[in-house]
C-alpha cells in the first residue's frame, strides 16, 4: 500500500510540476497574443493587462493583412517546414536503421561523422553554400531552404533514431526475413512504427528552428515569392520606428501552427524522451 501511495504521489508532484512549466513557458506567448489586440499606447503602458473597451484594437492584425501577401509567406513557411521535416525523418531514419542493424567496417567512423554536424553549426558554410545554390540556380526557390534544413536537421536525427533502432527486437526483423520480407519493408513495417516516439522527438526538435529562422530566408530566398512568414514580418521592424502592433500580431499569427504541430506531437515527444527512464 506505502508503495501505491508513493507512486500515486510522484505522479500527482509529476503533473504539478509539468503544469507550472507549461506555465512559464506560455507565458510569453499569453502577453505576445494580448499585446497584439491593443493600441500602441496600451502596449507600453499596460503590458500584462487584457485589453478592454478603451485599449482594445486590430490595426495591427489590418496592416499585417493589407501590406505584403501575409497568406503566402504563411504558405511558404509551411511547404519550407513539412517538406523540410519530411526528408529529414526520412533519410534520417534511413541512416539510422543502417547504422544500427548492419555492421560493417567504418561503422563506428560514419556515425561519428554524422555526429559531426551537431557541434559545427551549418551557418559556418553560408558563403559555400549559397555559392552552390547560385550554381545550381537553386537561388530564390524554396528548395533551397529545404535542402539546406535537410542537411541542418539530418545529424541530429541520426544520433537519436540510431540509439532507438538499436532497442528493437532483433527476434521480430529476423521472423520478418523468416517470413519473407525484404529489407525496406522490415524497416517500414515493421521499425518504424516502434520508433514513433523518437520520430516525434526529432520533429520538433527540428520544427521551430525551422519555422523560426531568418538567416537562411534573408540568404537563399529574399524575393518577395519566397518569402517565409518569419522574414516578411521583418517589413514592420525598422532601423528608426517599428510597428509593434504589426509585429506582434504578426508574430501570433505565426505561433498558432508551431502549437497546432506541438500539440499533435506532443504525447509521442514525451514518450520519447522519457523512454527508458521509468521501470
Amino acid at each position: 500500500m506505502s508503495k501505491a501511495r508513493q507512486s500515486t504521489g510522484a505522479t500527482i508532484a509529476a503533473h504539478a510540476v509539468l503544469i507550472v512549466y507549461t506555465i512559464i513557458a506560455l507565458f510569453p506567448v499569453f502577453v505576445i497574443v494580448i499585446n497584439s489586440f491593443k493600441t500602441r499606447q496600451a502596449i507600453f503602458r499596460e503590458p500584462l493587462t487584457l485589453p478592454d473597451s478603451d485599449s482594445f484594437s486590430l490595426i495591427g492584425y489590418q496592416t499585417v493583412l493589407k501590406q505584403g501577401d501575409f497568406f503566402l509567406y504563411f504558405q511558404n513557411s509551411m511547404i519550407v517546414t513539412v517538406g523540410s521535416l519530411f526528408f529529414i525523418l526520412l533519410f534520417g531514419a534511413m541512416a539510422a536503421f543502417a547504422l544500427a542493424e548492419y555492421r560493417f567496417r567504418g561503422n563506428m567512423l560514419m556515425g561519428l561523422y554524422l555526429a559531426l554536424g551537431i557541434m559545427i553549426p551549418i551557418r559556418i558554410g553560408t558563403v559555400a553554400i549559397l555559392e552552390m545554390m547560385v550554381q545550381t540556380g537553386l537561388v530564390n526557390t524554396l528548395w533551397a531552404l529545404i535542402l539546406v534544413y535537410t542537411a541542418q536537421g539530418l545529424p541530429l536525427a541520426v544520433f537519436i533514431l540510431s540509439a532507438f533502432m538499436k532497442q528493437v527486437s532483433d527476434d521480430l526483423k529476423n521472423a520478418g526475413r523468416i517470413d519473407g520480407l525484404s529489407e525496406y519493408k522490415i524497416f517500414f513495417r515493421l521499425v518504424l512504427p516502434l520508433v514513433r516516439p523518437a520520430m516525434a522527438t526529432v520533429a520538433v526538435f527540428n520544427m521551430i528552428p525551422i519555422w523560426n529562422d531568418l538567416w537562411f530566408p534573408l540568404i537563399l530566398a529574399p524575393s518577395e515569392q519566397t518569402k517565409t512568414l518569419t522574414l516578411g514580418s521583418q517589413v514592420f521592424i525598422g532601423q528608426f520606428v517599428t510597428d509593434w502592433n504589426a509585429v506582434l500580431s504578426a508574430l501570433s499569427l505565426a505561433i498558432l501552427p508551431v502549437m497546432a504541430l506541438y500539440v499533435v506531437f506532443s504525447r509521442q515527444l514525451i514518450r520519447g524522451i522519457t523512454s527508458g527512464a521509468v521501470k
